[in-house]
């Protein structure tokens, strides 16, 4: 095969998320001598000036693309793949997150696409979901597995329910962790700046949450859990680094529970690491999860974390070893767990200190492990 091989991203939105930032740091760091990449998605959101800023990357915002089902503007978006799809020529149309998933993939089976890859970075039926919406969602996934030459899963989990679901054969998904740039979390500084910069006592215990205020990260759980905590450790105070449709419940529950002056509500901070650098106990309170980025960025960065047992959690988080896994939805449960750790700080170091081999999770391993399936199914398709 001559010249490189043209690779077409397509993801729904580009907000601030795991999903999100992967797609945006594969398309820009795949090697440019082997590939040509490019990326479409639904503009609007935090992420844009990120895509726009990719250099050697062809964009196609796409404006039809949007999260919410809307039949009409929907088969807009998939003729509006088509076009793009007709310009790039790609011999790979990878697609990221449920919208662009299904319409993505019947753009490139429309367009007889050579490869079609789809990553599941956690599945688009949800337990959230009425029974009707989600059986909805789980035919059309398996409708557009049937337009799919192979799938990447971000957790071993998400592999066997796929598998349980019909939706793919083993032999048809490659497990790639959703990565991160590890050396930027392990000795993190910037800790005690952003706690004075927050009004965080030099004294307080500080518990975090980062990530987004939507249903799926049950922030409700969290100030719920913090009512119970700062009861128990009145030195405790709570940092929630995010932001979403939720703030305003978030915020009112937090006034209910008297903890409104102990919550810090700061929005989005870009500097995780320093974020988890002035941490004492991470918190991850989410309904379900591809491979939740937040956990093993705490992980790296040597905090305890105490997180829902949802999907590939468990896979980064080993209850009791590098912190505790609670069922989702146990806020007295998380509660427990997270006033062991702030009363005793012998086993938050114990848990902090623990030895976890992140190589897995590395994100410049996570483009090239892409890179080899990529010549592998070029190569396969051409056979």
């Amino acid at each position: 095969m001559s010249g490189p091989i043209r690779v077409l991203h397509v993801i729904t939105r580009l907000e601030l998320g795991g999903a999100q930032r992967n797609t945006l740091y594969t398309v820009g760091h795949l090697d440019r001598e082997a590939f040509a990449p490019s990326l479409a998605w639904g503009p609007g959101d935090l992420l844009d000036g990120e895509a726009e800023a990719l250099e050697g990357v062809a964009l196609h915002p796409v404006p039809e693309l949007v999260r919410p089902v809307r039949p009409r503007e929907d088969l807009r978006a998939v003729r509006a793949l088509q076009r793009v799809i007709r310009a790039e020529g790609p011999h790979i149309v990878h697609t990221h997150s449920s919208k662009a998933g299904i319409l993505g993939r019947l753009a490139a089976r429309r367009e007889g696409v050579p490869v079609v890859v789809h990553s599941v970075h956690g599945f688009g039926f949800t337990p959230l979901q009425p029974a009707p919406v989600r059986a909805l969602f789980l035919g059309l996934e398996r409708l557009a597995s049937r337009w799919t030459h192979h799938f990447i899963a971000v957790s071993r989990a998400n592999l066997r329910r796929g598998v349980e679901l019909g939706l793919f054969g083993e032999e048809r998904c490659t497990v790639i962790r959703s990565g991160i740039a590890l050396e930027r979390y392990r000795g993190a500084g910037g800790g005690a700046e952003l706690r004075e910069a927050l009004g965080v006592p030099r004294e307080a215990l500080l518990v975090t949450q980062v990530g987004n205020f939507k249903p799926q990260k049950a922030p409700l759980d969290f100030v719920r859990m913090a009512g119970v905590v700062g009861r128990r450790v009145p030195a405790a105070r709570f940092l929630m680094a995010g932001d979403g449709p939720l703030r305003g419940e978030v915020e009112a529950l937090a006034a209910r529970l008297g903890i409104a002056d102990r919550l810090l509500l700061p929005g989005w901070l870009e500097d995780v690491p320093a974020v988890l650098a002035a941490t004492d106990v991470a918190v991850l309170t989410s309904r379900h999860e591809g491979l939740p980025r937040a956990v093993v960025e705490a992980v790296a960065a040597g905090v305890p974390v105490v997180a829902s047992a949802v999907d590939g959690t468990p896979e980064v988080l080993e209850d009791g070893v590098n912190g505790f896994l609670v069922a989702p939805g146990d806020v007295e449960g998380f509660a427990d767990r997270v006033v062991r750790l702030l009363e005793d700080g012998g086993l938050r170091g114990r848990l902090a200190s623990a030895e976890r081999d992140l190589a897995e999770f590395d994100i410049d391993g996570m483009v090239r492990r892409q890179e080899e399936l990529y010549r592998w199914l070029v190569s396969r398709s051409r056979s």
